[in-house]
């Protein structure tokens, strides 16, 4: 039996192994979203397809790992087709994946001796995958094949040999071809430093240490999640909901939630609307992302995670709804939208339990932007996801334009954005007075503008949060919501809806306005000092802190 001083070093070496797969596949990339922003994530999985470790990189996507690599292999296993020394499977189907079209999935078996000791794999967000719209996230699509190609799990490489034919078709079917077959490489040498690295760890230890430390590995996490839940006493039912915006009517979001003394967490979204033929449908595997991120951050936020937490925590989604719909409905924005809706909804939950633990909502949205069009006979696609506010706390105030919750990228450099696009930026600051007022306020939400400096562009806005409000706690108000507009090159205004597609053209200016985090606790409670400060700092208003804060001059 492996010795546990061992098991935790192999433990930690797959974990700085995950990490530097991350930093390959960051420096050899091509696009902005993964180069700067760093849309992207790295795990170590067993050779049953349980994850074993991952880096620090994006919640939706680590979460959805531990799902997306069992649904491949099961697919991979009903159609008859067997993992070999270098091969490289690559998928994009988010009712297998787990998260949206635009998230490429590569994994790759690593043998020793025609023994399979592990998996390693990549998610990457690329720029554009085909579809209705630049970007392939639609504010109007209705089914999965106008938000870009669909790939299911197929093999681009060979036992060692790059299948070049596949990955031709592909990029003929992208806007960015160019970041597209880049970004592949990054992806795959990403793979093969994580394979270098479990080859190592089997020269030193053998195959036998490796797979029986594997299992130890997710034992030890298992009964480490249970124990914690235990010692923390609380136990019973908990119910929350919250809300999800279309353009013309709001949904519903149902969630229970069962802590149990076994140390087991029952999660069921009974009650949730059902799907809809409109971007914002999650998948079971960003559910599943989620509700782990908003329990593992309550009950223990520096625990480790691997697939032994899955064995503690069980979630119900019922099929048909808008948190595990059945396909071909569209699910970009259910990547990005609903998974922060869902995390809402369970942190909702976790208050009336642990309210000394959990802060009020975060702006509850990544608000994604995506432009393109051709200019001068070249075509070009970008996105990114904007900051906002995080939730006030019960200890301090919510951070200031910063993304939250399921998402962990950068912003895209403003530099880099006008040395690769047509396109000028004009603003860039905190959102003055879109705070939730409280005795720890909310974060402020961002303001980004930006003007079209040639041609025409289709631009999307892909968000949340204009319709309903981060909530506040324990009296704290909610955020302000989000506002998106453009400004013609005539002076007139468009106001956005959160999910749109429109032209822009030369001149025109658009207009981001993302929401702050709600407040926690009585505003009028709130220090002195603090609101002082805060004035000083041009984060709010005078007339704010009158009315919101009972501040006197």
């Amino acid at each position: 039996m492996v010795d546990r001083f061992t098991i935790e070093i192999i433990r930690n070496a797959a974990i700085f192994a995950s990490e530097e797969m991350g930093v390959v596949l960051r420096n050899t990339a091509y696009s902005p979203n993964i180069k700067d922003r760093l849309d992207h994530t790295c795990s170590i999985l067993t050779p049953s397809g349980e994850l074993a470790a991952q880096a620090e990189h994006i919640p939706v996507h680590l979460g959805s790992m531990a799902i997306g690599v069992k649904n491949t292999l099961d697919y991979l296993k009903k159609e008859g087709t067997y993992l070999e020394p270098g091969d490289i499977i690559m998928v994009n189907d988010p009712y297998i994946a787990g998260t949206h079209l635009n998230d490429i999935t590569l994994l790759k078996p690593v043998y020793s001796n025609e023994k399979l000791v592990a998996i390693v794999a990549d998610k990457a967000h690329h720029v554009d995958v085909g579809g209705f719209v630049p970007g392939s996230l639609g504010g109007n699509v209705s089914e999965l094949l106008q938000e870009g190609v669909v790939i299911p799990p197929v093999k681009i490489a060979e036992r060692g040999k790059l299948r070049k034919d596949l990955i031709k078709i592909i990029a003929e079917n992208v806007r960015t071809p160019e970041y597209f077959k880049g970004d592949l490489r990054a992806q795959i040498a990403a793979l093969n430093v994580g394979e270098r690295r479990i080859l190592e760890l089997v020269g030193k230890y053998g195959v036998n240490i490796l797979l029986e430390a594997w299992d130890e590995i997710l034992g030890y996490t298992e009964r480490y999640t249970k124990n914690r839940i235990r010692s923390l006493g609380r136990f019973g039912r908990f119910e929350a909901e919250d809300y999800l915006e279309l353009n013309d009517r709001i949904l519903k979001l149902k969630v229970l939630l069962e802590i149990k003394g076994s140390g087991e967490i029952t999660v069921d979204f009974s009650g949730t609307d059902e799907q809809v033929e409109a971007p914002i449908n999650a998948v079971y595997g960003v559910t599943v992302a989620a509700t782990s991120f908003a329990i593992k951050s309550v009950i223990d936020p520096e625990m480790p995670v691997n697939h032994g937490f899955y064995r503690a925590v069980n979630i119900f989604a019922p099929l048909g709804t808008i948190v595990n719909p059945k396909k071909p409905v569209p699910v970009s924005g259910g990547n990005t939208e609903t998974s922060q809706r869902i995390a809402d909804v369970v942190f909702r939950a976790l208050a009336k339990v642990f309210p000394e633990r959990v802060p009020a909502a975060s702006c509850g949205t990544m608000t994604n932007v995506t432009m393109g069009g051709v200019t001068d006979e070249r075509r070009w696609a970008f996105y990114e996801t904007i900051g906002c506010g995080s939730g006030g706390r019960p200890s301090s105030d919510g951070i200031d334009g910063v993304h939250t919750n399921m998402t962990n990228t950068l912003n895209t450099p403003i530099e880099r954005i006008e040395a690769d696009y047509p396109v000028i930026m004009v603003e860039y600051r905190l959102r003055k007075d879109s705070e939730g007022s409280g005795t720890f306020r909310g974060g402020l939400g961002i303001t980004r503008a930006f003007k079209l400096a040639k041609g025409k562009a289709t631009i999307t806005v892909l968000a949340e949060r204009c319709k309903t409000s981060p909530w506040g706690l324990k009296k704290g108000l909610p955020g302000e919501r989000a506002k998106h507009y453009v400004i013609k090159k005539d002076g007139s205004v468009i106001e956005l809806e959160c999910k749109e597609s429109i032209t822009i053209e030369e001149g025109d200016i658009v207009y981001i306005n993302t929401p702050g985090g709600g407040g926690y606790g009585d505003p009028c409670k709130r220090k002195r000092e603090f609101i002082l400060k805060d004035l000083d700092e041009e984060r709010i208003s005078l007339e704010r802190a009158r009315s919101k804060y009972c501040f006197s001059p």
